[in-house]
């Protein structure tokens, strides 16, 4: 196994290693490999010591030699062993590719007018992860691509709810503008920390979304997938545990800091792997 790949998802802190951890080794470690990817792809475009123009190259770079990798072309270690555990459980190359885009998105564009423009967005930065994942854990039904895909827009629809004062340092909305004007409220307002009754209601709109999505990619979960599916109802709840703090807190981001502490997401991890894997 690529150990590297290991570290990154440890280190990262992120909800998806406590998630992915209780998997067993050859799953975890497959899971590691995709998380690792997905994170260096994102790291290309954070980087601040480069400009646009040098993180554009690199991402075109890394886009090349991913797709080297899956001529078995590459000398990239992490990528061929991204490359063998896309064979290994036959996942479509078409999400990495997607993810990529998503991560061009952000040196395109630091603005979304549009609902449909943040949700490609959150397709391409969230979906595509799952779609990625759902092939590792294993499934019966079909229906399991559409559960990915929603759930990963409510999980990335949480996170901008939940990121919408740290985008601001980096001059980025991923809220659509349209939604401002609906609600009253400025970017002006947004960059000054402005709280008020308008920026509630603008949040809460967001987290209706939010819902509507976790709600729909619960509906589409089968029964007979729940045992193989308990890492992505994981994150599931640990998201929606966050999406009902933010709730509970009023969305009042500017003066709190709001999110899921790390012994919380292990307790939800630990208790979603017995429910899943003791009832189905």
């Amino acid at each position: 196994m690529n150990s590297n790949a290991q570290i990154i998802a440890r280190e990262s802190k992120s909800s998806f290693y406590y998630a992915f951890n209780l998997l067993g080794k050859e799953r975890s470690e497959a899971m590691n490999i995709v998380y690792a990817f997905c994170r260096k792809t994102d790291d290309i475009v954070d980087e601040e010591q480069f400009s646009v123009e040098e993180k554009e190259k690199n991402l075109a770079d890394w886009k090349k030699e991913f797709e080297l990798a899956l001529e078995k072309n590459s000398d990239d270690k992490l990528l061929s062993d991204l490359t063998d555990t896309i064979s290994r459980y036959n996942i479509s190359s078409q999400p990495f590719f997607d993810l990529i885009r998503g991560m061009k998105m952000d040196l395109e564009k630091n603005r979304f007018q549009t609902f449909e423009e943040t949700e490609e967005y959150c397709y391409c930065a969230a979906s595509t992860v799952g779609l990625m994942s759902v092939a590792i854990f294993g499934y019966k039904h079909d229906s399991i691509h559409e559960y990915a895909v929603n759930l990963g827009k409510a999980l990335q629809l949480t996170n901008i709810i939940r990121d919408v004062k740290t985008d601001t340092k980096m001059n980025r909305i991923y809220l659509p503008l349209e939604d401002f004007e609906r609600f009253g409220y400025t970017e002006e307002e947004l960059f000054n920390g402005v709280y008020n009754s308008n920026f509630y209601e603008l949040m809460n709109f967001q987290a209706e979304r939010a819902q509507k999505y976790f709600d729909k990619a619960d509906s589409l979960l089968h029964l007979e997938d729940k045992k193989n599916m308990f890492a992505a109802q994981a994150m599931r709840h640990i998201y929606y545990k966050l999406l009902t703090k933010l709730r509970n807190n009023k969305f009042d981001i500017f003066s709190q800091n709001i999110n899921v502490d790390k012994r919380d997401k292990l307790f939800i991890a630990l208790g979603t792997w017995f429910k899943y894997t003791m009832l189905y």
